[in-house]
């Protein structure tokens, strides 16, 4: 037995947006049926059931062009809110076995597996059967080194439920549990990997582009991406071709755990043909329950979450952050009145939720007696912070002059990180 080369498991539910829209309406997923086009958005089917994938039909594909593979299509209005709710109690029940998630979509967890063994057997069969007994026989477990092979592992496990999870010997080969969960260790994640198309690295936002290029070149598998030299793959794709390049050989980056936000919301329900200043009456409410709440504990308010169910079925949600955390009422009904006017159809009740807490809500640069320069600096330092952490580390640079006399603009200056002096 090779167990510790086990890292990370991967728990997938497919078509989980769709179900959680469908709101157990699960005999819908055997006919033709695919999300509806977000309200406001692109005009594209979201998620599609088996039946419509026989048809030909996938996510992301033009609402016109479904219909006309599937005239019998049937468009499940988007549940946003739904879907979260229910992504957050898998997060909970994941959360009673020990697991620590990283999540970054509804439908996909992942999770630290050596950490888990000694409350579960000891082994790693013990923690797959814990998490089975969790989630239910509807997801998917994969076990592999890294974060990528696992969710690969998962895309290949069934349902196929024989009662609880049989110990079995693994070693340099991929092993499938009797309850359909596969196990990929160290030494076999290369030749696991290798027969499966790179339009896999597709799940990962930051290579969404990389594999039609690679297909392009006539690569088509991640063995032969794997087989492929790394000074080259830098020199042509740069920092994604080297992360193209170690998911293919069974390499990814470290896990990053993230906390759940704390549940302190609240909502109102409106009136019907409710518009205008009765929107922003209720909204000024929601506000003033929400900073109410015995949770909120003093502390002041970084973003909020605002959804709506309409009328009609469905939901719609936006988030906002505020440029400063605060507990002002006005302020925070300033910044969020602007969306009311993103509704796209008539709303029965409207719900307002923390998803993110600043500082306590004291001004501690009057008590020290800080500079007006030194407040301008301190709040451009949080700008800067904030704009990275939602478009990368490259989104705030700055100037710097070279030779500003030269004739050739791209000489006078060049763009240099932003350092966020506080």
């Amino acid at each position: 037995m090779c167990e510790h080369v086990f890292v990370v498991a991967c728990a997938l539910y497919p078509r989980f947006t769709l179900l959680a829209a469908l709101d157990g309406r699960a005999e819908l997923l055997g006919q033709p049926a695919a999300l509806a086009p977000q309200p406001g958005g692109r005009q594209v089917v979201g998620e599609v059931s088996a039946a419509a994938e026989a048809f030909g039909v996938t996510a992301s594909m033009r609402v016109g062009e479904a219909l006309a593979r599937c005239p019998e299509l049937r468009l499940v209005p988007p549940d946003p809110d739904g879907v979260r709710s229910a992504w957050g109690r898998v997060l909970e029940r994941l959360a009673g076995i020990g697991a620590d998630c990283e999540s970054d979509r509804a439908g996909i967890a992942y999770f630290d597996v050596d950490g888990l063994r000694g409350i579960h057997g000891g082994h790693i069969e013990g923690v797959i059967a814990a998490a089975r007994g969790a989630l239910g026989r509807a997801a998917r477990l994969g076990c592999a080194p890294s974060r990528f092979a696992s969710f690969a592992a998962a895309l290949q496990a069934r349902a196929r439920w024989r009662g609880a999870s049989m110990r079995m010997p693994v070693g340099s080969r991929p092993a499938v549990l009797a309850d359909g969960s596969v196990l990929v260790p160290a030494a076999a994640a290369g030749a696991f990997l290798a027969p499966l198309a790179v339009g896999l690295l597709r799940t990962r936002p930051e290579l969404a582009e990389l594999p039609d290029v690679l297909e392009r070149l006539g690569i088509r598998t991640l063995g032969e991406l794997a087989a492929l030299p790394a000074p080259a793959m830098a020199e042509r794709f740069g920092h994604p071709g080297l992360l193209a390049l170690d998911l293919a050989r069974g390499r990814d980056t470290p896990l990053e755990p993230r906390r759940p936000p704390e549940p302190v919301g609240e909502r109102i329900e409106l009136p019907e043909a409710a518009s205008g200043p009765q929107l922003e009456r209720a909204l000024e409410l929601l506000v003033a329950r929400v900073l109410a709440r015995r949770e909120r504990r003093g502390r002041t308010i970084r973003a909020l979450g605002l959804s709506a169910r309409f009328v009609e079925g469905g939901t719609w949600r936006t988030r906002v952050t505020l440029r400063q955390p605060s507990a002002e009422p006005d302020r925070i009904r300033t910044a969020l009145v602007t969306r009311l006017g993103e509704l796209p159809a008539p709303a029965e009740s409207l719900r307002l939720e923390v998803e993110a807490f600043g500082p306590p809500a004291h001004d501690q640069a009057r008590l020290l007696g800080e500079s007006p320069a030194a407040v301008r600096r301190r709040r451009i330092a949080d700008a800067v912070g904030q704009a990275r952490q939602a478009a990368g580390s490259e989104a705030a640079l700055r100037v710097l002059e070279v030779d500003p006399d030269s004739r050739l603009p791209e000489r006078r200056a060049v763009l240099a990180p932003f350092e966020e002096r506080r």
